[in-house]
C-alpha cells in the first residue's frame, strides 16, 4: 500500500509543476498575441508568441492527463498520458539520431530559417526582440554575416529605399565601447556601405548561426546534460505511470476474484 501511494503522489506532483509550468507559458503566449498588432504573419517558425501558446496547451493537456489519471486512479486517463509521452519520447530520440546523420541539412534549414526570421523583422515586435537578444548574447550580426541585413526591407541597400535605416544593421549588432555612457542606438547607420575594416570597429560581422554552434560545441556537456536530464525524466514519468496502471489493473483483479462466490 505505501508503494502504491509514493508510486501516485510521486507521478501527481512530477505532473503537477509541469501543468504549472505550461498554465504560465500559455498564459504568457496570449498575452503577447493580445499585445502585438493585428495585422502580422502568424506563422509557427517565426511567431514566439504562437509557438508558446502551442508548445502550452499541448504540455497543458498532456500533463492534465497524468495529473488527474495519478490522483483519480483513472486507468484510461493513465493509458492516454502514457501512450502520448511514449510517442513524444521516441520522436525525440528518432529527431536527435536523424539530426545528427543529416547535420549538415539541419544546418541548411536553420539557416533558411533564420533569414526569414530576418526578413520578417519590424514585422512582428516579438521576433524582433528574439533577434535583438540573440544578436547581443552571441556578439554577432545576421546569420552568415552582416550582410544578411540587406534582405530586409528596412535594412535593404538600394538607392530607391526610403527607409532611414537602409544600408544599415539593428543596434542589437553594434560593439559597445569601454568608456560609453550613453549608448548610441544609431551606431549601425549605414554600416553596409562602409569597408569591412571600418565596419568591424562599430559592429559585429560575425554570422550568429556560426556562433550558437560553436558556443555548443564548448557547452557541449551542458547541452549534453540537460538533454539527458530531460529524457531520463521523461522516462521516470513514463515508468510512474506505467507502474501505477499495473497497480490499478491488480487491484481491479483482485475486486473481481473477490466479487465471484465460490463453488461448492
Amino acid at each position: 500500500m505505501g508503494a502504491y501511494k509514493a508510486t501516485k503522489y510521486t507521478l501527481f506532483v512530477c505532473c503537477y509543476i509541469f501543468w504549472v509550468a505550461s498554465g504560465v507559458l500559455f498564459a504568457v503566449g496570449i498575452y503577447a498575441k493580445i499585445a502585438k498588432e493585428k495585422d502580422v504573419v502568424d506563422t509557427l517558425t517565426t511567431d514566439p508568441a504562437l509557438l508558446l501558446l502551442t508548445v502550452g496547451s499541448l504540455m497543458f493537456i498532456i500533463t492534465f492527463l497524468g495529473c488527474f489519471g495519478a490522483l483519480r486512479d483513472a486507468a484510461i486517463l493513465l493509458k492516454m498520458f502514457l501512450g502520448v509521452l511514449l510517442v513524444i519520447l521516441l520522436l525525440q530520440i528518432a529527431a536527435a539520431v536523424l539530426g545528427f546523420i543529416f547535420s549538415d541539412m539541419v544546418l541548411e534549414r536553420t539557416d533558411l530559417l533564420m533569414k526569414k526570421a530576418i526578413v520578417l523583422y519590424r514585422e512582428d515586435m516579438d521576433l524582433e526582440n528574439v533577434i535583438d537578444f540573440v544578436q547581443k548574447k552571441f556578439l554577432c550580426c545576421g546569420v552568415d554575416d552582416y550582410s544578411d541585413w540587406s534582405q530586409n526591407a528596412y535594412f535593404n541597400c538600394t538607392e530607391n529605399n526610403p527607409s532611414l535605416e537602409a544600408c544599415g544593421v539593428p543596434f542589437s549588432c553594434c560593439v559597445r565601447q569601454r568608456n560609453e555612457t550613453v549608448f548610441n542606438s544609431m551606431c549601425g547607420y549605414n554600416t553596409q556601405r562602409m569597408e569591412e575594416l571600418s565596419v568591424r570597429e562599430r559592429i559585429y560581422t560575425n554570422g550568429c548561426l556560426k556562433k550558437i554552434v560553436l558556443w555548443g560545441k564548448h557547452n557541449l556537456l551542458l547541452v549534453g546534460g540537460m538533454s539527458i536530464s530531460l529524457l531520463c525524466l521523461e522516462i521516470c514519468m513514463v515508468a510512474l505511470a506505467a507502474v501505477q496502471l499495473g497497480q490499478i489493473q491488480r487491484v481491479q483483479q483482485k475486486k473481481m476474484k473477490s466479487g465471484i462466490p465460490r463453488q461448492r
